[in-house]
């Protein structure tokens, strides 16, 4: 499955300061959701602090994450199963003070 991923917000800095990633993830029994995507990431993309983007099985509180344009909240968070040539975006709300 082939997918474009993106950070923004500061978080692409969790990522080698790389915003924007074209990825083909692995074949696999199960349909590939949100939840073993964000594994995926944790595993192959995450370079640095995974505390600041990962809490639990899930994103951060102040991710705000993004499937083809719309809230994952609207589309069932993290059982939202992955269609090919989905595009998911990742925005950190948080800032330093």
């Amino acid at each position: 499955m082939r997918t474009p991923r993106s950070w923004r917000g500061g978080a692409e800095l969790l990522f080698d300061g790389v915003k924007k990633h074209q990825v083909t993830l692995p074949g696999q029994e199960e349909p590939w959701d949100i939840r073993s995507l964000l594994v995926w990431i944790k595993k192959n993309l995450l370079k640095e602090r995974p505390e600041l983007f990962i809490q639990g099985d899930s994103v951060r509180p102040g991710i705000l994450v993004l499937v083809n344009d719309a809230d994952w909240e609207l589309l069932g968070e993290l059982d939202y199963q992955l269609q090919d040539q989905d595009s998911v975006l990742f925005i950190s709300t948080l800032h330093g003070g």
